[in-house]
């Protein structure tokens, strides 16, 4: 059967999203893999593209490859190039407020508005709930008034930020880095009042009926990438350095954040 390859988490921009084709292509090339690139734009679910049987290169989340939300084959993760990275496949959320509100920190934004994405998302969801544990007292369980759910994308969270339907929100630490290189007009509104700590990087994933040697091919080809004469332009576009090899048990960390959300009894960001 033919192979399906989309990269909407992190194409922020047409120019983003034409950089990851052009990647996959030679990563497909390299590889001996066809993959053909699908466009799937937002707000259709993520999910239902995970859960395709002719996915053979799409980024899935950390959070939801480690609740086995679907079936699918990790094949590498992005190393980004900014320095929270530090050279490693690891990523965080920015908590992030209008530019010009009074906030000056998290707690300033305690009793306002909040918000999140999906509940199967790390950075939008499962990062920001466990950062708010650190906060939460048996005199203080819920912070916020009002928290506005299931906001889909980081892009919603950002406008309803920037337009003061929100007080905070959780932003992809990497999202927000390409989509401030890509449209800055968009986040010169919003300011990084707090970032979570790291974790495992959103992965390039095939699915599970995707056959051993065509899976082989795939890994080998994404971490030879950064050596290639083709790959430092789009390392420059995409503001990566290179891939790091993955597994399934790497996103494990994501679940020890939800267990100890929910042992608090905090299933929710509120």
């Amino acid at each position: 059967m033919g192979l399906i390859a989309n990269a909407r988490m992190y194409a922020v921009a047409p120019e983003a999203e034409a950089a990851w084709r052009e990647l996959i292509e030679k990563i497909s090339a390299e590889a001996g893999v066809g993959l053909d690139y699908m466009a799937y734009p937002a707000p259709q679910p993520l999910e239902l593209l995970w859960a395709r049987q002719d996915l053979g290169a799409a980024q899935m989340c950390g959070y939801p490859i480690a609740l086995r939300l679907c079936e699918v084959t990790p094949l590498a993760s992005a190393i980004p190039s900014a320095l929270w990275a530090g050279g490693r496949a690891v990523y965080r959320t920015d908590l992030i407020v209008k530019a010009d509100s009074p906030f000056r920190q998290l707690s300033d934004t305690f009793g306002g508005r909040a918000g999140w994405t999906v509940s199967h998302s790390h950075s939008g969801f499962n990062a920001f709930r466990h950062h708010l544990l650190g906060y939460r007292s048996p005199e203080r369980p819920t912070l916020y008034r009002e928290v506005a759910g299931n906001l889909v994308t980081a892009r919603r969270v950002l406008d309803a930020v920037a337009g003061g339907e929100i007080d905070v929100g959780p932003l992809d630490a990497f999202w927000h880095v390409l989509i401030r290189k890509y449209r800055p007009e968009l986040t010169c509104g919003v300011r990084v009042i707090e970032s979570t700590a790291l974790a495992p990087m959103p992965a390039f994933v095939a699915s599970k009926a995707m056959e051993a040697p065509a899976v082989a091919a795939l890994k080998a080809a994404f971490l030879a990438a950064n050596g290639r004469p083709w790959f430092p332009p789009l390392a420059q576009a995409l503001a990566i350095s290179g891939f790091a090899a993955v597994t399934q048990d790497d996103f494990a960390p994501t679940l020890a954040w939800d267990a100890e959300a929910r042992s608090a009894g905090y299933p929710l960001p509120a």
